[in-house]
């Protein structure tokens, strides 16, 4: 990923964290000799490992999993993201962007296929995604129906190797033009805008602007 200086989130912790909350990711490799992309979610181990490992499972139907641990693989984690107008940063000689987040992580994935070690990772899965639930569901079915479910996935690890933060944040800018985006992002509303708003807002009081 092309990271400009300005952009780059080297902090681990800060990385994790992103990862964490936006956790329903894309893992690109090739198979067959093309490109080859599975979204799906991802749980961290931030304790495994240098940069942590991540963990996940595919359906065994799905071809991605046959060729995984030949290879160098990417995970992509996609946060908000919104378009800036020119018109936002009352000034001259400006063009439009768009302000983004991500973060990429690269490593070689291992093939999980014991049941054990498999319905350990639905386990805590459920756990995971289910805590905010009102009521959170609990896996707790008969044995048959665990195997027959355990049958058709593959479980994977894969140790980070390399981790790359990019928040595309208006950070190339005077902190008074990101003030002004910041400020038109709220007032235009919506998911996206707002979450780009709250991190440029909170990226103008934990790191100075570099300016131009």
């Amino acid at each position: 990923m092309y990271v400009p200086s300005s952009f780059a989130v080297p902090e681990l912790d800060t990385l994790h964290a992103f990862i964490a909350r936006h956790s329903f990711g894309l893992l690109v490799s090739n198979v067959g000799g093309e490109s080859f992309a599975t979204h799906l979610p991802f749980l961290l181990d931030r304790t495994a490992g240098p940069h942590g490992t991540l963990i996940g499972h595919l359906a065994r139907a799905n071809p991605h999993w046959r060729e995984l641990e030949r290879q160098l693989a990417l995970a992509v984690f996609s946060g908000p993201h919104a378009y800036i107008s020119p018109t936002w940063y009352e000034a001259e000689a400006v063009v439009p962007t768009w302000n983004y987040t991500a973060v990429h992580a690269y490593g070689r994935p291992q093939l999980i296929e014991d049941r054990a070690t498999l319905l350990g990772i639905l386990q805590q899965s459920v756990a995971v995604y289910e805590r905010s639930m009102p009521r959170p569901w609990v896996l707790d079915e008969p044995p048959a129906f665990l195997d027959k479910m355990l049958a058709q996935i593959v479980g994977f690890r894969i140790e980070i190797e390399r981790l790359e933060g990019k928040f595309k944040l208006n950070q190339n800018h005077p902190a008074e033009r990101q003030q002004k985006v910041a400020r038109a992002l709220r007032e235009q509303g919506g998911e996206d805008a707002l979450g780009v708003a709250e991190m440029m807002e909170a990226n103008l009081a934990d790191r100075p602007p570099s300016g131009r």
